[in-house]
């Protein structure tokens, strides 16, 4: 089966990912884009480029008859699709065949057996692959459910069949909570993926979540290339990943890579595969699903094992052998993966869009970044917020998380707001650091760190923005020759977020004396170059950039927006209280739950939004009444459009 083009059925870094891989084998590439991705790093890189269709996932990269159409006008006689969108779609695997192009994964039949959570699991017991004890019948009415969830017993997992991502997810721990804890994952199942199909579950807790490396060709040839453990996970979705566990040790690898290769060789699997496992606490491990793709976290184990598997995917769907079997597979070094994503920890994990403004991704011995990222690019609200994986190795493990936490701090993000500095938290945390961490470790050992608090930036980002705003001002050598006998002391009013200081600057000859916060704390300041500043005599590197009145600032791995209110009329900008409620991305309004003239309590939600595959509830910031509100469901919004306006209580009886 030779092909000679390859058209990548995605976007953003997976798609630059297999572009580099394909070239690098000699193969022309063609990507494709909607319409607002047309200037995307993927879409420069490739050999061809297509645009097929508005900014909808339904309307172009979800849409198989525009891709098959792209890959005609092009000539491309292979697809690959990544991972998301249709990566794990039967219909496309069995579409491209049917149109004699070759689907650069595993068959139609496995895609389909392994998406049922309810199937695959039939299956995998039939394999003698060990699985949590549940339900997964055919039977699902409400009665049989409950029956069934009343005989597991306590603590009880509800999963979608269909679905992954945490959605149609619940755990029970109240025998009371069960009838509506269906009812609702049913309904989230059927809105998410078209199928209220549940399977039912003993929840194993505090596991660890495994997941090993399966490979499969058409020659019935499976091996395993060990493991990645991915349990620091935020709402069921995978925040850091690693290779090898350090929970497993190699009598346990080889056990659990022989249930991963069981369960591939059961649906007669070809190509790339993840066999997932929850690994208890006193050792036994479980069946949890089969990806039938490429991962994202795939890095750490190339980085581990030195292999491409990527290419390992173009040569499998040629019709080659596996290039090695399971006695010639080594792991070497350790290699940690973070996910990089628009989004505010401190929001509920709420994703952010604006424009990259400046993107500088770190370097140096053992880090690898993959990204899919350019300067002037816009990050919107129609697709999933992960921005790049940021990727360490190194000979032992503590080499790779040091490393990672350094190519966290000094990667350069400015313009959207990002998670760095709780990736950074999580990887410096001691528990993980031990190598302790299980999949409860962000809502137990994590969940007071000040990552997720949304705490004002500390005094030195405040006073590194006051002094590039005065600097900004006044001439490029406005410290040079001021001095504090003939000037004194001038205010500075800056914002972040919620957060507003007024800052006093005092110059003396090349430094600056800034008082921050209330007791006041005096830092000296004296810029050396563009991008290094002397704080109280110790040398720093600072990164700035200034967009209008804000100021972008990132110093010894902390990153924060500042907003220059110096001159702006005191109540004229929007304040926590303030009674605007605006739009924070871009997005679709799914729910209206108030109307003109409704009495509102502070906390309420008044608006339900959707953008980038989640729902976002928009609540009033204070007691007062709704004096405008202009909308429908099904109205597209734009980031920090006015949606709502509620007068304060204070407001309605002064009579303003």
């Amino acid at each position: 089966m030779s092909f000679e083009k390859i058209l990548i059925a995605n976007r953003g870094e997976i798609a630059c990912r297999v572009i580099a891989t394909a070239q690098s084998l000699g193969y022309r590439t063609v990507a494709v884009y909607s319409e607002p991705d047309a200037g995307a790093r993927h879409v420069q890189l490739a050999d061809e480029a297509v645009c097929i269709g508005p900014a909808l996932a339904s309307a172009s990269y979800l849409n198989m008859d525009a891709l098959l159409a792209a890959c005609q006008q092009t000539g491309a006689d292979a697809v690959h699709p990544g991972y998301g969108f249709l990566s794990e779609n039967a219909a496309f695997s069995k579409a491209c065949k049917e149109a004699g192009i070759i689907f650069i994964g595993p068959d139609e039949d496995a895609i389909q057996l392994m998406g049922s959570k309810r199937l695959s699991k039939i299956a995998m017991q039939d394999a003698g692959v060990p699985c949590i004890p549940g339900y997964q019948g055919e039977e699902q009415s409400d009665e049989r459910l409950q029956q069934e969830a009343e005989r597991i017993g306590l603590p009880l997992m509800i999963k979608a069949s269909a679905g992954g991502g945490g959605r149609g997810m619940r755990v029970v721990t109240d025998a009371g909570d069960i009838s509506a804890q269906l009812k609702s994952a049913r309904q989230e199942a059927k809105n998410a993926f078209g199928s209220d199909e549940l399977i039912l579950e003993r929840a194993v807790l505090q596991p660890r979540h495994v997941e090993i490396q399966v490979f499969g060709d058409r020659h019935g040839n499976v091996i395993h290339l060990g493991e990645r453990d991915c349990s620091v996970q935020r709402r069921h979705q995978k925040v850091v990943e690693e290779a090898p566990s350090p929970a497993v040790d190699e009598p346990l690898r080889q056990r659990m890579g022989e249930a991963a290769v069981q369960a591939a060789r059961a649906c007669q699997y070809v190509g790339a595969g993840t066999v997932e496992f929850l690994l208890a606490p006193e050792g036994d491990f479980f069946f949890l699903e089969m990806n039938t793709r490429l991962q994202v976290e795939h890095p750490v184990t190339e980085l581990v094992t030195g292999l491409d598997l990527v290419a390992w995917q173009i040569k499998v769907a040629r019709g080659e052998p596996l290039p090695l079997t399971q006695d010639q597979v080594q792991l070497t070094g350790h290699a940690m993966e973070v996910r990089l994503y628009a989004e505010d920890p401190a929001q509920n994990y709420m994703p952010q869009t604006g424009p990259v403004l400046r993107w500088q991704p770190a370097s140096g011995d053992g880090i690898r970044i993959d990204h899919g990222l350019v300067e002037g690019a816009e990050i919107g609200s129609h697709y999933d917020p992960m921005l790049a994986k940021i990727i360490a190795v190194g000979d032992s493990r503590e080499d790779a998380r040091r490393r990672l936490i350094r190519a966290v701090q000094d990667t350069t993000l400015m313009g959207v707001n990002d998670n760095r500095q709780f990736l950074a938290a999580i990887l410096a945390h001691p528990v993980f650091a031990r190598g302790e961490a299980t999949t409860a470790f962000i809502g137990d050992d994590f969940a007071d760190d000040s990552s997720l608090a949304g705490d004002a930036p500390d005094a030195l980002l405040w006073a590194l923005a006051a002094l590039y705003h005065c600097r900004s001002e006044t001439p490029s050598d406005a410290l040079r020759g001021w001095h504090s006998s003939t000037l004194g002391a001038q205010p500075v009013t800056l914002r972040c977020g919620e957060h507003t200081q007024t800052l006093y600057i005092r110059y003396q000859d090349d430094a600056a004396q800034i008082s921050v916060g209330d007791p006041a704390q005096a830092i000296t300041l004296a810029p050396l170059s563009d991008n290094r500043v002397a704080v109280n005599g110790v040398a720093v590197d600072v990164k700035v950039l200034q967009d209008g009145k804000q100021y972008w600032l990132q110093c010894q791995g902390r990153t924060a927006c500042f907003t220059d209110d110096t001159h702006t009329a005191a109540g004229s900008s929007d304040q926590a209280g303030s009674g605007l409620i605006r739009a924070p991305m871009d997005g679709a309004i799914i729910d209206v739950n108030v109307k003109a003239g409704d009495t509102v309590s502070k906390g309420q939600v008044l608006v339900v939004m959707e953008a980038m595959k989640m729902e976002h509830s928009l609540k009033a910031d204070c007691d007062g009444k709704v004096e405008a509100l202009d909308l429908s469901p099904g109205s597209q919004v734009k980031r920090q459009q006015l949606l709502v306006t509620v007068t304060p209580d204070a407001a309605v009886t002064s009579g303003q």
